[in-house]
């Protein structure tokens, strides 16, 4: 691991190394997280939203009690270069489980939901702000009005001198400083209607037909009316292609299998299905921890990471069909226009595909 005093500087730097790695949010809309490191002159304090508020989500949980070394390592840099403040807000509840590693490595100050929000002008280093538990604290408005009373409105966080990432994401950003390691992997739950929920890790452009297999829930064998939507059971969206041509996204944090009557009475503003009360979450089995890394034989990889009309770019491909390529070669560059990341080969393997959407590779 690279020391912190080998780091390369992070406000000349690091909004350039972020997304030559091709870094984009780790869940949610995956907008690229460059952007968001643009003018660090005009923020202060870093806030890592350790939430995972979906009941059935242990990643970031898991990243931050397993990676405690690397997260204390780009705190440390991270301080000594950009901020005078780093709060990390977990749940309570997950304390003692989950976040007593990292608030060791990093010997950070501990403040309990009931001392909340905190007073920012007497805070500096790191610092753990615990919540109460509930869902909508996952939110960056309600966990920044909850942290330190700070509300945003319109506004973005950086408008009132905060950046905010999610565990997952600040990850990727710490192997791109550190290491300029290019994203290429993600760690998805399935879960839903599954025989087997599954923590995978997956090269991103997985088809989804890959995941359904590992749950042990071949395509062949769903139900009729079922609905594979991409997400957690309080914010997620049915996806839109047949399992074995729906690549993971390097938000995708989730897959659920749900039933067709299930999602038409909660489906909400903009398609967005909430199904948080509709099943017992918490007393299903699930895995805490990545226990299989999928391999599969061909990927599908977007060319964007968030189809926002007008804001987000895809990127240009620079390989042809034909091309052979190693996992983290570039294979499309930014577009020159908005925002824009590269994007890299998840898989070693043949170009097979390309298109104004999307790269596809055969794994050799």
């Amino acid at each position: 691991m690279t020391r912190s005093s080998e780091w390369p500087d992070v406000r000349t730097q690091g909004s350039d190394l972020i997304r030559a790695a091709g870094v984009a949010g780790a869940g949610g809309a995956g907008f690229p997280s460059y952007a968001k490191w643009t003018d660090l002159e005009s923020v202060d304090s870093l806030l890592v939203n350790h939430q995972e508020s979906e009941p059935n989500y242990y990643i970031d949980k898991w990243l931050g009690n397993a990676r405690a070394k690397t997260f204390a390592a780009v705190f440390d840099a991270l301080l000594e270069q950009a901020f005078d403040l780093i709060v990390v807000s977990a749940k309570w509840k997950d304390r003692d489980e989950y976040v007593r590693v990292l608030e060791a490595e990093t010997g950070g100050r501990v403040i309990p939901p009931d001392e909340l929000p905190l007073d920012r002008d007497e805070e500096s280093g790191v610092v753990f702000a615990y919540t109460e538990n509930r869902y909508q604290y996952g939110m960056e408005s309600v966990l920044l009005k909850t942290v330190d009373g700070t509300v945003i409105g319109t506004d973005l966080p950086t408008d009132h001198g905060w950046l905010v990432q999610n565990t997952e994401t600040l990850y990727n950003i710490s192997r791109a400083l550190s290491d300029g390691a290019p994203v290429t992997h993600k760690y998805v739950h399935v879960g839903g209607e599954v025989p087997r929920a599954r923590f995978l890790e997956v090269p991103v452009g997985t088809p989804v037909s890959e995941l359904l297999r590992a749950a042990d829930c071949p395509p062949d064998a769903l139900p009729s009316d079922a609905v594979i939507a991409d997400g957690g059971p309080g914010w997620c969206f049915p996806i839109d292609s047949a399992p074995d041509e729906y690549g993971v996204r390097k938000h995708t944090n989730c897959l659920l299998v749900l039933d067709e009557g299930t999602v038409a009475e909660n489906t909400f503003g903009e398609g967005r299905i909430d199904v948080l009360e509709e099943y017992q979450w918490n007393a299903r089995e699930a895995e805490t921890e990545p226990t299989a890394t999928v391999e599969p034989a061909a990927v599908r990889l977007p060319l964007v990471t968030n189809p926002e009309p007008d804001i987000v770019e895809p990127a240009e491909p620079i390989v042809a069909v034909g091309d052979r390529v190693d996992a983290g070669d570039r294979i499309a560059k930014p577009s020159s226009d908005g925002i824009s990341t590269p994007q890299h080969a998840s898989i070693a393997g043949t170009v097979t595909a390309v298109s104004e959407t999307s790269l596809e590779i055969e794994s050799r």
